[in-house]
């Protein structure tokens, strides 16, 4: 009997080379979204070689100032500013071409050069049409009181096109165009035929994909090989989530949620990398909490508590301008989305805007019928008679903006830090306070 090469008695000889050292790092929304994630990106982007989007689609919206610049992005990676580093569109999202070159031109104005030769996409993400756009608006006006508040980008009906085995990925469309309107227009027949008042001007529309087909051509690439091969160069690469955890269409808080998994489980479904690759895990949390639309807020303030927050925060939608809701930190279903993402650290943003608050509550519990809960919710019900417990800690009442180290903050601002990472049980490694890249105190 033989043994197969390189091996002794049926043993290696010596230890193959696997690469299993290099991982890839994540960033991710711990809440309701709108963290702050693109700053925390953009300031660990400078030492990675790769940032990659795995989810979504224009419906998120990240804000980055650079050097008094304020620069939004909805598709494309914070990143996308670092001329050292490359940005990658994973086929987990469902992208939106018009309002890609939409978003890139609005950015150009502002100072982004050269963003073609760092631009990557993958072949296998699928595409969102205008006509996604315009169901997405029909769906919410039939579903009256009972609308969920999407972004109406047309994000849920890419992915049900994709989920229905009928959308189209980016891949056809720089590939053999005939093909590519075949599938076009068998796709609006599907739509219109359950949609009688759509409109679709067909040929307008291949006409302007034909354009986009030879801009994109060069930028559309197989990513899974891409990705790997970048990983066994000893690559640094960094995910950065869209959305958040109680955004996800599994573990948010159903209907209220998107249409993809913002959660750590998407990384690997959304980029093709395995689990055995994933490294750090770091979750963004808000020094308290907000949320865009309808859905539950168990620690909402509808009050001059909620308003000052709103006011000094400046909570309005990067990709929609509405107002968001604001409350105390929840600090139980963060507890929850550490159970699904398994932060390894976490970066805490906006503290600043707690400066003025001579009181600070933290929600610690739930309870649901008298009983305390350990988990989080399942249906909505349950959600709309949630009990919140809170702690009261004292505010701090002066301004933490100029602040860059640990010891210079205030003590009261420091105790309501050690009280956040003593009950998650996940160590702070970065504080926010402002908006510009500086403005983090870097936890040692």
């Amino acid at each position: 009997m033989t043994t197969p090469a390189g091996t002794q008695n049926g043993s290696p000889r010596k230890k193959l080379r696997t690469h299993a050292d290099n991982k890839v790092s994540v960033v991710l929304g711990s809440q309701w979204g709108d963290e702050g994630k693109g700053k925390v990106v953009d300031m660990l982007a400078t030492a990675a070689d790769i940032v990659c989007r795995f989810q979504g689609g224009n419906n998120a919206g990240h804000t980055v100032v650079v050097g008094g610049v304020e620069y939004d992005f909805h598709m494309l990676p914070c990143s996308i500013i670092n001329k050292d580093c490359q940005s990658l569109i994973g086929n987990g999202l469902v992208v939106h071409v018009p309002g890609l070159f939409e978003e890139i031109k609005k950015n150009e104005a502002k100072g982004l050069t050269g963003w073609e030769s760092r631009l990557l996409i993958s072949d296998k993400a699928h595409m969102v049409f205008d006509f996604h756009q315009m169901v997405d608006g029909l769906q919410e006006s039939e579903k009256g009181q009972g609308e969920i508040g999407t972004t109406k980008r047309g994000i849920g009906p890419a992915y049900t096109s994709k989920a229905s085995r009928i959308g189209i990925r980016l891949g056809d469309l720089v590939g053999d165009f005939a093909i590519f309107e075949q599938k076009f227009k068998s796709l609006v027949e599907v739509h219109k035929k359950s949609y009688e008042s759509l409109v679709v001007n067909v040929e307008a529309e291949l006409e302007r994909y034909r354009k986009y087909a030879d801009i994109l051509r060069p930028m559309v690439v197989e990513t899974v090989s891409f990705l790997h091969n970048a990983l066994k160069a000893g690559k640094k690469i960094m995910v950065e989530g869209a959305n958040a955890a109680m955004l996800d269409i599994d573990f948010g808080t159903y209907p209220f949620v998107t249409s993809s998994n913002c959660s750590v489980g998407g990384v690997c479904t959304g980029l093709g990398i395995p689990p055995t690759k994933i490294g750090e895990v770091i979750g963004v949390v808000k020094a308290y909490t907000t949320r865009v639309g309808k859905g539950p807020f168990p620690t909402e303030q509808t009050n001059e508590i909620g308003e000052l927050l709103c006011k000094r925060g400046k909570e309005y939608g990067v990709t929609t301008g509405r107002t968001r809701r604001c409350g105390w930190l929840d600090l139980h279903f963060l507890k929850y989305t550490n159970m699904i993402n398994g932060y390894t650290a976490l970066a805490i943003t906006k503290l600043d805007i707690l400066d003025t608050l001579p009181e600070l509550k933290i929600a610690v519990k739930y309870k649901l019928n008298n009983k305390t809960l350990d988990y989080c919710p399942s249906s909505s019900s349950d959600w709309a008679n949630v009990e919140v417990e809170y702690i009261s800690v004292p505010g701090w009442q002066t301004c933490t903006e100029n602040v860059r180290e640990w010891s210079a903050l205030p003590e009261a601002a420091r105790h309501y830090i050690i009280q956040i990472q003593e009950i998650l049980e996940v160590p702070i490694k970065w504080i926010g306070v402002g908006k510009g890249r500086e403005s983090i105190i870097t936890i040692q």
